[in-house]
């Protein structure tokens, strides 16, 4: 038995020296032998404690596909890319539809967090009526189960649904406002609660608030049933590119100011390169009183997170004498003075909507396409004599002035 033992020994010696010559890495833990099982004739030795040797295994990445230096965009975005975000998409046939473009209410702040706004590709911000705004969510990359809540549309829509294309979801209208829209080009594109719509649009909470919302997966389905052409249409246009332009002036964060009722913060995040939305929390008579909190999406739980800030300044016209009423239209056509903001800074640029068909891009002052960052953009749309102005801390600061 001894000499089995010595050989045993021996042999597992053996392995270890040809394992150490080998130039594999093994990724095994290798622990010392035990003594051999005792008897009459070999009584139990001292039992040693167990060495365990451990083989360094270098770490394994998945390496992150580089985004091409010279960008996506602004025609000829490679397959799979959404020319919204200038990212591939995880469900390449969400592509092949209609953008799906959403009327989202901000006020009143009770009815915050809004439902869905983190899947939007680009999130349009704009005065509405007496100091408030809405959002156009466009939804084209990514679907979202519940966006609410939804409210009416207003006169600035026209702008959004033609120039993107796209099925349009909204609450009602002004009268005139509905038999412009019913009356228009894109009036089979328009979806109401209706029986039509029906699991489409829906209520919840129907004994309180009774929310309207909207399950965007749900549309191509209703698109076939109604027979409306959803096809992909051409959204060219935008133009991104991971890397920052040269120039634009340091800004940690980005302030917005409607009205004394609806202001917000965007703040700069240099670890995840986006821009968080705080919103306001009260009335306030001022910059100096103003309060905030963050802004998350009540289906996640989601932080909005922005990759880039458009701030864009557009003429705006009272189309009804009334005092006790304002409706306003704006067109968003042609150019006009804008700001961006992206990894941190701020940067003066043109917008540019040439034509009905065109959606929203941006211009350098050599007429090149100012790059965006790949991601989401939210658009604050403010006057076209609204104020800029950088504050003594270092931050942009946009504050809409009537023109009315």
């Amino acid at each position: 038995m001894k000499k089995i033992y010595i050989v045993v020994i021996f042999l597992v010696l053996l392995s270890l020296a040809a394992a150490c010559q080998s130039n594999s890495e093994p990724t095994e833990i290798v622990e010392t032998p035990g003594t051999a099982t005792p008897t009459a004739l070999q009584p139990e030795p001292a039992t040693p404690t167990p060495t365990l040797t451990f083989t360094p295994v270098p770490p394994t990445f998945t390496p992150t596909p580089k985004y091409p230096e010279e960008g996506n965009g602004p025609t000829n975005f490679p397959e799979g890319v959404n020319p919204l975000t200038g990212l591939v998409v995880e469900d390449p046939t969400l592509l092949s539809r209609r953008p799906i473009i959403i009327k989202v209410q901000n006020l009143p702040r009770a009815d915050r967090p809004h439902w869905g706004l983190s899947n939007a590709d680009i999130v349009y911000e704009y005065y509405t009526e007496f100091g408030t705004t809405r959002f156009a969510a466009i939804f084209y990359g990514e679907d979202a189960e519940m966006v609410a809540p939804i409210r009416s549309a207003r006169l600035f829509d026209f702008n959004v649904v033609r120039g993107y294309k796209g099925m349009f979801i909204f609450g009602s209208a002004y009268e005139n406002t509905y038999n412009r829209l019913v009356n228009s080009e894109f009036a089979n594109r328009l979806m109401i609660e209706s029986a039509n719509t029906a699991g489409i649009i829906f209520r919840i909470e129907p004994n309180t608030k009774n929310y309207e919302v909207a399950d965007t997966s749900k549309v191509v389905d209703y698109t076939q049933r109604m027979g409306i052409d959803n096809s992909r249409q051409n959204l060219d246009g935008m133009f991104f590119q991971m890397q920052a332009p040269v120039g634009g002036e340091e800004s940690d964060s980005v302030f917005v100011r409607f009205s004394g009722a609806i202001y917000n913060r965007w703040d700069y995040n240099p670890t995840s390169h986006t821009y968080t939305r705080f919103s306001d929390v009260e009335n306030s008579g001022g910059p100096d009183d103003e309060v905030y909190e963050r802004l998350t999406d009540r289906s996640n739980n989601k932080t909005i997170e922005i990759e880039n800030i458009a701030i864009i300044f557009v003429r705006h016209e009272d189309i009804d004498a009334r005092p006790t009423v304002e409706v306003l239209d704006v067109s968003l056509l042609g150019t006009g003075k804008a700001y961006i903001a992206r990894d941190g800074k701020v940067y003066e640029v043109t917008w540019s909507r040439l034509n009905e068909q065109s959606v929203l891009t941006f211009l350098n002052a050599d007429g090149s396409v100012f790059p965006l960052k790949p991601g989401k953009t939210w658009v604050e749309v403010i006057t076209l004599n609204g104020k800029t102005e950088k504050q003594t801390d270092g931050n942009y600061r946009f504050t809409l002035v009537p023109e009315w």
